[in-house]
């Protein structure tokens, strides 16, 4: 968490938020592509209101194709976390099937927020 903290007094100083999370270690992004009966079901409301308790930025939105994504940025054992709430929440049920890609953190996420 110290890092984090560090590297948000960077950002702030160097006006370059992106370039200085990146340097973190263990900050990354996950894309997390879900299948089931996750649209029409409040999925992604349900999610939204699990946000607060994890520091992790991102966003849910509903596919063409009847799945899910949600995008998460932050540090990866707190994503996988959130990830496993997911699951937990009463929201397991609906999910048929669970698609998880990492890759290297963007820093472009402020929030969390629900495209539409």
């Amino acid at each position: 968490m110290q890092l984090f903290a560090d590297a948000l007094r960077l950002c702030l100083w160097t006006r370059q938020p992106h370039e200085a999370l990146m340097k973190l270690p263990s900050w990354c992004r996950a894309t997390v592509t879900y299948t089931g009966r996750v649209q029409g079901v409040g999925f992604r409301y349900m999610v939204k209101s699990l946000s607060p308790g994890f520091d992790a930025t991102g966003t849910i939105q509903n596919l063409p194709s009847g799945q899910v994504a949600l995008v998460l940025e932050g540090e990866k054992e707190e994503l996988e976390a959130f990830i496993d709430a997911v699951r937990d929440s009463g929201l397991g049920p609906m999910i048929r099937d669970e698609h998880c890609e990492w890759s290297e953190a963007e820093g472009q996420l402020k929030g969390f927020e629900i495209i539409r």
